[in-house]
Formats: structure tokens, sequence, C-alpha cells
């Protein structure tokens, strides 16, 4: 019985070791994407910056911020919401803590008494969505560890276009926000319309007061109608982007704790193992005492016979 407890062990311990080498090898190919992934962060910051800077200075040299995208609705009717998810699972919480915060975020405006457009962007807030029978009038997957501008520019293509069109009178964007390899931060932040006030407030005094150095052809409203979407172009590609590393730093931890958790199953298992060990010889040594004894006896009572 303790050689058969003994063996079922042993097997489940090859099967774990199996799946730690596994979680292992995860663990290190996220590590190794983290750093590429903070690099495109960082790299697409000064763009996003720049080109805020120009609209700032497109404000202060006449431009009337009248565009449809900046304009205020006086009744909202309808949000739109833009999640962005991963493609794939085995990264901890990072794909449910989007879930709730979409859901709560539908919640509050259904409580409001308005409706809601929903964007999936990444699989997994497709199909979370969709199974729980969440009207979705959009979806984009397939790029969530490795987005490109063309993927931001196709959102935001859609997104405008209801926005444009009336479908909804605002936009919200949710996704993880990337602060630091230690720390990521479920967000929410609206897209639509555009706050003029935010944007030209996110420039330097100094930036902000050389504008008059500038001069325009064509005009400043001209200017600032082409710029406008390509903002929020850039806003969406900002937030693909720190999704993206904040899905690894999530699966690389995820996989870290997998792999600890294998070795102290293994540990434990071994150490059960040994004891059904000691124990299965513990038990053939008794066998063989006794057997020895049961024969000395019976020779000795051979000979007094």
């Amino acid at each position: 019985m303790a050689g058969g407890v003994e063996r079922a062990l042993r097997r489940r311990i090859k099967s774990i070791q199996s799946t730690k080498k596994i979680t292992r090898a995860m663990e290190l190919i996220a590590a190794s994407r983290i750093v590429r992934a903070q690099q495109r962060v960082l790299a697409a910051r000064p763009y996003i910056e720049q080109l805020t800077a120009v609209i700032a200075n497109l404000s202060s040299a006449g431009a009337g911020l009248t565009h449809p995208l900046l304009e205020t609705r006086e009744s909202i009717g309808s949000v739109g919401f833009v999640t962005i998810t991963a493609d794939r699972g085995l990264c901890g919480g990072y794909n449910a803590n989007m879930h709730r915060l979409t859901e709560r975020a539908v919640a509050r405006e259904k409580a409001a008494g308005r409706d809601y457009r929903l964007i999936a962007v990444g699989r997994k807030g497709n199909n979370f969505f969709r199974y729980r029978n969440y009207r979705i009038d959009g979806s984009f997957a397939g790029f969530s560890e490795t987005p490109t501008y063309e993927d931001a520019r196709a959102i935001a293509a859609d997104l405008m276009a209801k926005y444009e069109s009336g479908e909804i009178d605002q936009a919200q964007l949710i996704y993880t926000r990337f602060l630091s390899l230690g720390s990521q931060r479920a967000t929410e932040r609206q897209l639509l319309p555009l706050d003029p006030k935010a944007i030209t407030e996110t420039v330097r005094e100094e930036d902000a007061g050389s504008a008059d150095a500038y001069e325009f052809e064509p005009s400043p409203d001209e200017i600032l109608a082409e710029l406008l979407p390509r903002y929020v172009e850039a806003r969406i590609f900002g937030a693909l982007l720190e999704a993206a590393a904040s899905e690894q730093v999530a699966r690389q931890r995820a996989m870290k704790a997998a792999t600890d958790n294998a070795n102290d199953l293994i540990k434990n298992l071994d150490r059960v193992a040994n004891r059904a060990r000691q124990e299965m010889i513990t038990t053939e040594i008794m066998e063989i005492v006794g057997g020895a004894e049961g024969m000395a006896q019976a020779t000795a009572a051979s000979h007094d016979n």
C-alpha cells in the first residue's frame, strides 16, 4: 500500500516539475518583453507631449477651439467606453481589474439614465462582455502585446465616427496605466470631448509663452482641425503601449508566483513521498524480523521435539 502511495506521489511530482518548467519559461519571456514594452512607452511620450504643445500654441495663437471633438454637449444620452484588455490570460488579475472597472463604469451610466456603447480591445475583454450579454459596438484584437500606431488609428477612427455622428455624446478610455515596474493602475479617463483647458495646462509655461513667435500657414483653425484627430490617435496609442507594458509585468509576476508555488508543492510532496518510503521500508524490515523470529521459534521447537 505504501509503495503505491509513493509511486502516485512521484508521478504527481514529475507532473508538477513539467508545469514548473513551463511557468519558468513564461516568466523569463515576459521579463524579457517588459524592457522592450517599457522602452516603447518612453519613446512614444515625447511625440504625445510635442503634439500637445503644438495644439496649445495654436490655441494661444488664435485658434478658437471650436472643433466638434472639443465641444461639450448639453445633454449626455450615450457614453462610449474603450476598454483595453489582453489577448491572452495567465497574467494574474490584469484582465479581471479591467472587467470590474468597466462594469462599474457601465453600471454608473445606467444608474444615471444613460445608454452605453462598448468598444472592446483585446480578446479577453471581448469574450468576457459577450458572454455576459453586454452590447459591443466595436471589437479589436490580436495586438495587445505589440500594438502599432495603425491599431490605434483604427480604434480612434471608429470612436470618432460614433462621436461625430451622435451615436455617443462622450467617450471614456479604460486601461492599465504603467507608472513603473512596481506600480500599474487601472484607470478611467475621459477621451471625448477633449478638454481644451487640460490640453493647454499640460504644456510648460515657457513653451506656451513662446507661441507668439510662431507664424501659422494655413490658419491656426485649419491646422487644429487636422491635429485634433491625431491627438486622439496618440492618446489611444499611448494607452495601448502602457497596457502592453502592464500586461507583461502582470504576466511575469503571475508566472513567478506559479513557479514559486510549484517549488513549494514539490518540496512538500517530496517530503510526504520520503515519509511513505520510510514507512514502506520499516514495514518490510518488521516483516523480515517477524519472519526470522518465526523461523527461529519453529527451528527451536523442532529441536525440542
